[in-house]
């Protein structure tokens, strides 16, 4: 090659590389969304609605420069792993879930599309990052650190009730996350004074078994991890507390919302808007090893009054003074 074609192929890469950079960036991105709840369940619809409308905030909006390929589980955990797959398959740019089961399920799929944590209890112990500042592979987002979170939440219940002294914990067997919140729980329970029984179910069908395995402890307090099989099931799960009469307290809003007695933990729907951020810097080119976990800054002490009349209890006006939402 001579000195005059050299100078003309790099002249004409020189312009081809912008022009390749700009048609990257004009095209129509695809974000794939794994989500346990199901389509129309009112929650996720909320914390859908807050995660749209960041993205738009951030210059993304569907049907001009972005394309949202949703897949839901709809409560059931064993479809996972196949909707992981199809996202995979459907060569997205980045996935964006939530909760262990649908994280695992995603990082089984794929180790170089990036994903996006909405929220999970503990990203660090579950293994998903090498460290909050610096993840380290395709994943990263936002942790709840939710196993920080149990033992205030059996703190709420003894304060609300004093009374109560057995406390059945019902979680799902198969996440990460909330195993860990159990090994968090037992010495917040001994330091309280509280006989811990602890019930983890692997299917839906295994709910009605747990709040009778409750009943035969005598069970003064039932308080649940959730996620999304829990979170599906909220109201035939409140149903059966009240059945019972027995507290219920849940981790996130819905609980309450659908009847329980009380919820504690970060506001998921500030965490999907959040999440949206994500998504705008891994699009724009950055690496998701990069991008340093965060955590929520938002919590919720929400409480249900009409259930704790329905209970029998008097809220103490110290609890009604610290809720963050009282639901009357």
């Amino acid at each position: 090659m001579n000195r005059r074609e050299f100078i003309t192929l790099l002249g004409g890469a020189a312009v081809a590389w912008p022009l390749a950079a700009r048609a990257q960036q004009d095209r129509k991105r695809r974000v794939g969304v794994l989500q346990g709840l199901a389509t129309n369940d009112q929650e996720w619809q909320g914390r859908l609605a807050a995660f749209r409308q960041a993205l738009a905030e951030l210059g993304w909006v569907e049907g001009r420069n972005i394309t949202l390929e949703f897949r839901h589980a709809d409560g059931d955990p064993e479809r996972l792993p196949a909707l992981a797959t199809e996202l995979v398959r459907a060569q997205v740019d980045v996935i964006v879930t939530n909760a262990a089961q649908p994280i695992d399920a995603v990082r089984a799929a794929t180790s170089t599309i990036p994903i996006v944590m909405a929220s999970v209890g503990d990203a660090l112990g579950a293994g998903y990052v090498a460290s909050l500042a610096h993840p380290g592979g395709n994943v990263t987002g936002l942790t709840l650190f939710a196993t920080e979170q149990s033992g205030k939440r059996l703190e709420l219940v003894k304060e609300m009730s004093p009374n109560v002294v057995r406390v059945t914990v019902i979680w799902n067997g198969n996440a990460s996350g909330h195993r860990l919140q159990m090994k968090e729980l037992e010495p917040a329970a001994s330091k309280l004074g509280l006989v811990l029984q602890s019930i983890p179910i692997l299917r839906p069908d295994e709910i009605e078994g747990a709040f009778q395995a409750a009943k035969q402890a005598s069970a003064q307090a039932i308080v649940t991890m959730d996620d999304p099989m829990i979170q599906l099931r909220r109201a035939h799960i409140v149903e059966l507390a009240m059945k019972q009469r027995i507290i219920l307290m849940g981790e996130f809003r819905a609980m309450p919302v659908a009847g329980a007695l009380m919820s504690y933990g970060p506001n998921q729907i500030d965490m999907w808007r959040r999440s949206a951020s994500y998504v705008d810097k891994i699009l724009k080119g950055a690496n998701p090893a990069d991008l340093p976990v965060q955590q929520p800054t938002k919590f919720e002490f929400v409480i249900n009054l009409k259930t704790a009349k329905a209970l029998g209890l008097d809220v103490p006006p110290t609890l009604l003074a610290r809720a963050d939402e009282v639901i009357e």
